[in-house]
């Protein structure tokens, strides 16, 4: 089995818990998820199946948007609501105005450090490893951008906003600074991905949609690589321009720069960069 699912993820369970489903379900050892969610987040998992797994950094680097519930007063070691409380603040509550002026500062290219509680390793060690036991290490601040915040809810101490973010942003570490930008802590209670690339909620498909699909026959929730990578697309023609493209050579050609969606006689290759007017694959179907 090959392609791409838009998976709605349940909170309570992990990424490599939907992984370990699916492999389950549609006995494909080859899955790949495109981005982790914590167990307490829900919402969209966008997983790879197959060949498609090569695919997983370049979904990773597409923006996401997600909704996310907070509380002020406090925060935790994971700061989230599935943590321990480690500090409270004597300001629980702001204005609106307020936590609008703050959001405006974390709008555009920033600098964020990530948690403790976090997959990302340092030598070789995961830091919610060393988290789990006690241990905090210097963690290098990253740059990450932010297209957009704002507020969906908020009653002074608990609220709900609403963000466009790049690759490697941590809305836990965002709501967190947020609290401090405010003068207080904030704690994140909910979290839902809406948006990955253009796999969107609305599209998704939960794990009993796919196991009763599957068990019908049907594939309904699975995409292919050249339906669900959107780029235009470009015919090559048989003979020299075929052999250049499948040995990763370059193929001159006269079209504007970007990612397309190569074929031959409307049989889709693969997907290729453009360049300078020069055309070269990088992953091959």
């Amino acid at each position: 089995m090959e392609g791409i699912i838009n998976i709605n993820k349940p909170s309570g369970i992990t990424s490599f818990d939907v992984i370990r489903v699916l492999r389950k379900v549609l006995k494909e050892r080859r899955i790949g998820h495109t981005g982790t969610l914590d167990p307490l987040a829900e919402g969209v998992l966008v997983v790879c199946l197959g060949r498609a797994t090569r695919l997983v950094q370049d979904i990773e680097g597409y923006s996401k948007v997600y909704t996310a519930g907070f509380e002020l007063g406090y925060r935790t070691d994971t700061y989230d609501i599935e943590g321990k409380i480690v500090e409270e603040s004597e300001k629980k509550e702001t204005t609106r105005t307020e936590l609008e002026s703050v959001l405006k500062k974390f709008i555009g290219d920033i600098k964020q450090i990530p948690p403790m509680y976090s997959a990302i390793k340092i030598e070789g060690q995961k830091l919610y490893d060393l988290a789990r036991k006690g241990i905090e290490v210097e963690r290098k601040a990253r740059e990450i951008s932010i297209n957009f915040i704002e507020i969906i809810e908020f009653d002074g101490r608990k609220g709900k906003i609403r963000c466009e973010v790049s690759k490697g942003t941590y809305i836990r570490s965002l709501i967190d600074d947020i609290g401090r930008e405010l003068g207080t802590f904030a704690t994140m209670t909910s979290l839902v991905r809406e948006r990955v690339g253009e796999s969107d909620i609305e599209s998704s498909y939960t794990l009993e949609d796919i196991e009763k699909l599957h068990l019908e026959g049907k594939d309904d929730f699975l995409s292919s690589v050249e339906e669900f990578f959107q780029y235009p697309k470009i015919e090559i023609e048989d003979g020299k321009n075929f052999v250049l493209f499948q040995n990763g050579n370059t193929i001159r050609c006269n079209i504007a720069d970007g990612r397309y969606r190569v074929y031959l006689e409307n049989k889709f290759l693969g997907l290729a960069n453009v360049n300078n007017n020069l055309l070269k694959g990088y992953k091959y179907f």
